[in-house]
């Protein structure tokens, strides 16, 4: 599949601005995404060499996650619920930052799917074949997020 078989990203996840990191979805099925993310030497993240530092992968890890979720919402004729990143227990970066300019290949795969709305992804980042991270992450979609979120701020 080309990116233009898919929406642009700013139709599949609801980043925007500075805090979108995730360019286009290349592949999408039921239980794995890929998708692609360059690296702006003039970006928020950038050091000093103009490179992402590699603890920003679990975003791009994140953004990709979310946007599988809509897109098999999308395909069931809805629309995904908004979700948050719990966590990991397990990121673990080969390099210490992305290379200005570098153009990364991130992969997820759904291996838990709860119906409260649990879930986890294995997930990695490459860049021309060579892995720079890989994670399980978890993420969780409350049925009332609003709640969820009220309940979060107060604890």
């Amino acid at each position: 599949m080309n990116d233009t078989t898919f929406p642009p990203i700013e139709a599949i996840i609801p980043h925007r601005g500075t805090m979108l990191l995730v360019d286009a979805v290349t592949a999408c099925s039921d239980d794995t995404l890929s998708a692609r993310a360059t690296v702006r030497p003039d970006a928020w993240y950038a050091d000093t060499n103009g490179a992402m530092p590699a603890w920003i992968g679990i975003e791009l890890m994140a953004q990709s996650v979310a946007a599988h979720v809509s897109l098999v919402a999308m395909r069931a004729g809805g629309r995904a619920r908004p979700g948050v990143l719990l966590g990991t227990r397990s990121y673990q970066a080969h390099v210490s930052a992305f290379a200005p300019g570098a153009r990364l290949s991130i992969g997820v795969r759904e291996v838990l799917r709860g119906e409260e709305g649990h879930g986890a992804y294995e997930c990695t980042i490459e860049h021309d074949g060579e892995r720079y991270a890989d994670a399980v992450i978890k993420v969780f979609q409350p049925h009332d997020f609003p709640t969820f979120i009220e309940r979060s701020m107060s604890a």
